[in-house]
């Protein structure tokens, strides 16, 4: 059986000091949220693409003159900009048809991050829905990182390096994911597990 790959995210660049890492997602979450591609926020913000790709990517401290232009770029002032949302409310929402929560969705998988986008990626936690007769499988992480599946409903087999095992609805595995590692539908319905990603 063809087994689909997805590649393990990169971590965020360490030279990023916290003001620039929460203008790093800000940016990139008010983005998408607007639909605007890099070169649409670029001509609204007369702040230039591939300085707002370093910004995204955590690799440039901008000066306040250009953090104005993208505030303004979205309608918004500059406290707005780098105000942490989930820091004004012991409560933060993670709605389920929030587009931007979708990791893959097509006719065999569907992967949806159920941890907010800016949470530390030490921990992830996803949704997964996988169709009968087909799999998740990734190269290893980061050594060190483990995974912690339940399945809700269906049924899947769990590969880790050379070792699988049998998971039916209620169970449970947590495995090492710094090997190749796989979650595959053995059965005749759609699998609906959830996946806790950990590393160190």
């Amino acid at each position: 059986m063809a087994r689909k790959t997805t590649e393990p995210r990169s971590k965020p660049s360490t030279g990023a000091d916290a003001a620039s890492e929460v203008l790093c997602n800000r940016v990139t979450e008010l983005r998408k949220k607007n639909k605007l591609t890099l070169e649409q926020l670029a001509t609204a913000s007369g702040v230039s693409r591939s300085m707002l790709s370093q910004i995204e990517r955590g690799q440039a401290n901008p000066t306040l003159t250009v953090t104005v232009r993208i505030a303004q770029a979205f309608g918004i002032s500059v406290g707005e900009l780098l105000e942490q949302p989930w820091a004004s409310s012991p409560i933060e929402v993670v709605h389920g048809d929030d587009g931007n929560n979708l990791f893959r969705a097509d006719d065999e998988c569907r992967i949806r991050t159920l941890s907010p986008l800016h949470m530390e990626k030490n921990i992830e936690f996803y949704e997964i829905r996988i169709a009968p007769r087909a799999s998740l499988s990734s190269a290893p992480h980061y050594a060190g990182t483990k995974e912690l599946v339940t399945v809700a409903s269906g049924s899947a087999r769990v590969y880790s390096g050379d070792t699988d095992c049998t998971l039916s609805a209620g169970d449970s595995a947590h495995y090492r994911a710094d090997l190749q590692h796989t979650i595959e539908n053995c059965g005749k319905r759609e699998l609906v597990c959830y996946l806790v990603v950990t590393s160190q």
